[in-house]
């Protein structure tokens, strides 16, 4: 599977089910996601982490 093709299957999910208060968790961890691996090697990694 393709990574746009489980991202389309996810918004189907949340659109089918009725379940769009689960739309902002998922962004939040997406974001958080890509913090973490931008910043896993630069200078700000011992201070990103220290938040967790």
């Amino acid at each position: 599977m393709s990574k746009a093709k489980v991202i389309f299957q996810l918004f189907q999910f949340l659109r089918e089910n009725k379940k769009w208060w689960l739309a902002p968790i998922i962004i939040a961890f997406i974001l958080l996601g890509g913090l973490i691996v931008l910043a896993k090697g630069s200078a700000l990694a011992p201070f990103i982490y220290a938040l967790f």
